[in-house]
């Protein structure tokens, strides 16, 4: 089975056609205010509801309010919900979307707090003392316990460059990709994301 592709930090129609249109199968918009690719719910909408009903809507949200989350979600039209912050197992049950729960990886990362997260999908990014993912860095992928790789979507440093390896040293389910196919934070470029989609359709 193919890999999954979510395309995150969109913040304009134009782009998420594009995205759809080479064969993304989520899109992700980013609902905290100090990420340079924050988008308001509302505009979210606009672009939401310009886009094919089995394309997934993915918003992003960092230690926000349950109600928060709920009427964000209800109002940009969303199908998915994911975590990237330090919430707690608590905080999934409480939402009635499907959940990416987020886990920023290190050397040292102890795994078994997975298990603590039930009913939710697990995305591994890079460690930042500084921000909440969106660094597009890479963290050592080897850290990965085998028992994981074919079930977590990837991110951080998930570029055209790398999709090849990726896929066949890893085989995630999914990955996540944002800041190394932009102009520049919010703009996504033509050129490069027609690129990483020819890298990975070309994977035999």
């Amino acid at each position: 089975m193919q890999v999954k592709v979510k395309i995150c930090g969109i913040t304009n129609l134009e782009d998420a056609l594009l995205c759809e249109e080479l064969g993304a199968d989520a899109i992700g918009f980013i609902f905290y205010k100090q990420s340079k690719r924050y988008i308001d719910p509302k505009s979210a909408k606009e672009i939401t509801r310009e886009l094919l009903p089995f394309t997934l809507k993915v918003g992003v949200f960092v230690n926000e309010k349950i109600e928060n989350i709920k009427s964000l979600s209800d109002l940009a039209g969303l199908n998915i919900v994911q975590l990237h912050g330090d919430e707690t197992p608590n905080v999934i049950s409480e939402i009635n979307l499907p959940v990416i729960k987020a886990f920023r990886i290190k050397k040292g990362f102890d795994f078994n707090i997975l298990n603590q997260f039930t009913n939710c999908s697990f995305l591994l990014d890079s460690f930042s003392t500084t921000q909440y993912g969106g660094t597009g860095q890479k963290f050592d992928w080897n850290l990965i316990p085998e028992e994981y790789k074919s079930k977590i979507i990837l991110s951080g440093g998930v570029s055209s460059s790398n999709i090849q390896k990726i896929v066949t040293e890893i085989n995630p389910y999914a990955v996540d990709v944002s800041s190394s196919l932009e102009k520049y934070p919010g703009k996504k470029s033509a050129e490069k994301l027609k690129e990483f989609f020819i890298n990975l359709k070309g994977i035999k």
